[in-house]
């Protein structure tokens, strides 16, 4: 894509959604790819399976390997198979519960939380050089436009959610 369609040059004040989707699109990869090459600068250096499981973990307390396995879409068996590898890595910790011992709870070590510390601050970095690269007017468009984005999101939600008009 050429910057001067990332940068939205090429499009008049008609301009269609759906060049404005594609350029979304666009900015997504972008930012996909500044956001996993974050993550492989850290020690040790995860899967972003992995490193997805780790941060799922630590954002939900107390999630077993069947509910980790369920959010991350993949089979139990591949999960407790993750869970070795870090495991082994020393980032996560299984543990017993006391009121089912057939229940195993997943707990991000203190070297876990630091890994997850570091890759979080290694992609802070890399949004804030963007940033710097933008002239205030655009950082304040930008932020207007995601408002807008999310703005609309929500309603485009709450629609859904509501049921169909009965006929008659």
């Amino acid at each position: 894509m050429s910057a001067d369609r990332a940068m939205g040059c090429e499009q008049g004040p008609g301009h269609q959604p759906d060049t404005l989707a594609d350029q979304l699109l666009d900015t997504v990869e972008s930012l996909v790819m500044l956001w996993f090459a974050a993550a492989e600068d850290a020690t040790p250096r995860l899967s972003t399976r992995q490193l997805l499981a780790l941060q799922t973990v630590r954002r939900l307390p107390e999630l077993n390997l069947t509910t980790l396995a369920e959010h991350l879409g993949i089979a139990l068996p591949t999960a407790s198979r993750l869970c070795d590898r870090l495991e082994a890595a020393g980032l996560l910790r299984r543990t017993v519960q006391p009121h089912n011992r057939r229940e195993v709870q997943l707990v991000v070590t203190s070297q876990g939380r630091r890994l997850l510390a570091d890759v979080t601050g290694r992609r802070s970095l890399s949004l804030a050089g963007v940033f710097e690269a933008m002239a205030q007017t655009e950082r304040d468009s930008l932020r207007q436009g995601l408002l807008a984005f999310h703005r609309a999101r929500a309603r485009t939600l709450l629609r859904q959610q509501q049921p169909p008009p009965r006929d008659g």
